[in-house]
């Protein structure tokens, strides 16, 4: 369901990652998006123009430091990303649907030690 929510909006994972990665993190320099998605900057370059293109991001020169580039969401991209949230929230809703409070309870729980002890694994994440 995922999958096809990116695919109707015209988008591939690759660049709804980096929607996702500006839309909860805010403006931030290409370095530092393609650090956190875990890409190379020659990559994240290449998903940063395919996007601007579209209207969804804007690039401009970082404020403090004239070697870096700073991206962001425009109205379009907060668009966009807010109805692919929308799809995830629907998904969530049918997925747990029925679900005692205590056992999601427990289940988010879990997740979380699981996602702490990936952080905790992985040197580059931060």
């Amino acid at each position: 369901m995922m999958q096809r929510g990116v695919a109707e909006r015209g988008l591939t994972t690759a660049r709804a990652g980096v929607l996702w990665a500006l839309f909860h993190d805010g403006p931030m320099t290409q370095r530092a998006l393609a650090g956190q998605l875990g890409v190379t900057p020659r990559n994240v370059t290449g998903l940063l123009d395919a996007l601007q293109a579209d209207g969804l991001v804007a690039r401009t020169a970082h404020p403090t430091d004239r070697r870096a580039t700073l991206v962001a969401l425009t109205g379009r991209g907060r668009q966009v990303t807010e109805a692919l949230r929308g799809g995830r929230d629907e998904l969530a809703a049918v997925l747990f649907d029925g679900m005692p409070p205590g056992q999601l309870a427990a289940f988010t729980a879990g997740l979380e030690t699981v996602i702490e002890q990936l952080r905790a694994a992985d040197p580059g994440e931060g």
